[in-house]
């Protein structure tokens, strides 16, 4: 089969590599009609995540079509249903599974013993990420092995579009959890940095759940436009201050909320000193990440506020005011995404016409144009916000 593969920094290859088969009865092959490049891929692309291998498969959102079943799966799901693969695997059986914490499934690693020694404790195996998170190859890919599958799929509703669907497995439930994660209030502002994908998710969901005003954070005109068309108030960073502009729209008393939707590669800025010194100590592997937005949320939230962050962070963070948020008596709340405790309602609102995901598309190409596409997306060229691939 053909899919796109890892071989360094910056070095994204379409290759054909050998068919997966089932390996567990608790196993699924599924032959992906769509999956996309998403942001937290960059993260792999720019090999700021460790425990990345040559020949390792990408991709972490797809859907399909069940051509294969173990003998274990015991008639949760069947050859010829349509189903869109979450980023996490899951047990559905662990002490955090049944508590609904499953992005850190206790049973689903396969490399448990590498993420005990780094994290402390292991997380859930993730589709096309990391080693650390067990290496599974992932789903820009014409076809997946998904392991626990009777547990780790969506069933698609029948007369609902690949395009519809697709994002269920990851940046909708990620921007809908970001914003659940505010326990927003009818007086509340919401501020959201980083209007991608996620962010245009979270923006959204804000507006549903009822926030007064949403504020979004970005520099470029493409995906400011998109927030607004989705009830945002909009700050372009490279014209105008954040702080300030802030403090205007909220009577100088700040968002009671905060949510970080750009995560450990925060852009260069001239007027934002702190971003030169990321970029520098980063680049001398003194940081891993880049961490200008959660130093700004943390400065302008107001007292008692919360700060959500859905933003990939890869390892050490430096100069994190965290006399601030203590003072100021700000939570956080953070971490991957519970996908399956959010599903079943957003698949009834895209079922509903409360909201179609597929808004977010601005490019639709062959999975072999995947490399290509991965420097479009990076360099933000074509006014590219989501890329979703054909294999």
């Amino acid at each position: 089969m053909r899919a796109l593969v890892w071989h360094g920094k910056e070095d994204i290859r379409c290759d054909t590599v050998t068919d997966p088969e089932i390996e567990e009865p608790r196993d699924a092959i599924v032959k992906v009609t769509s999956c996309a490049i998403c942001g937290s891929d960059l993260h792999l692309f720019h090999n700021f995540i460790p425990a990345m291998l040559p020949g390792d498969i990408m991709g972490h959102e797809m859907m399909g079509e069940v051509v294969e079943v173990g003998s274990g799966v015991n008639g949760r799901l069947k050859k010829g249903e349509r189903v869109v693969v979450p980023f996490t695997i899951i047990c559905g059986e662990c002490e955090q599974c049944r508590r609904g914490n499953f992005s850190v499934c206790e049973r689903t690693n396969r490399n448990k013993s590498l993420a005990d020694k780094l994290f402390g404790h292991t997380t859930a195996g993730l589709f096309g990420y990391t080693h650390l998170t067990g290496g599974y190859p992932g789903g820009q890919a014409q076809y997946l092995r998904v392991p626990y599958a009777d547990t780790t799929h969506i069933k698609v509703p029948e007369g609902m579009s690949d395009q519809q669907a697709l994002f269920l497995g990851d940046i909708f439930p990620t921007g809908w959890q970001a914003a659940v994660h505010c326990d927003i209030e009818p007086t509340d502002t919401v501020a959201i940095w980083g209007c991608g994908p996620v962010g245009q998710m979270a923006i959204r969901s804000a507006v549903l759940l009822g926030a007064k005003q949403v504020v979004a954070i970005d520099r470029l005109p493409e995906r400011l436009a998109m927030a607004e068309a989705g009830g945002a108030i909009t700050i372009d960073f490279s014209r105008e201050s954040v702080i300030e502009r802030l403090e205007e729209l909220t009577g100088g008393k700040g968002p009671e909320k905060c949510i970080d939707a750009t995560g450990l590669e925060s852009h260069v800025s001239l007027g934002q000193p702190d971003t030169l010194y990321d970029r520098a100590k980063q680049m001398m592997a003194m940081e891993n990440d880049r961490p200008h937005v959660l130093r700004e949320m943390i400065y302008v939230c107001r007292p008692a506020g919360i700060l959500s962050i859905p933003g990939v962070y890869s390892g050490f963070s430096d100069k994190i005011p965290m006399g601030h948020a203590m003072n100021k008596g700000l939570t956080f709340r953070m971490g991957q995404t519970h996908v399956h405790r959010f599903a079943a309602d957003l698949v009834r609102m895209i079922e509903d016409g409360v909201i179609d995901p597929s808004f977010v598309i601005t490019h639709k190409v062959r999975l072999e144009e995947g490399p290509d596409m991965y420097r479009v997306f990076r360099d933000k060229q074509d006014s590219c916000i989501k890329v979703v691939l054909n294999p």
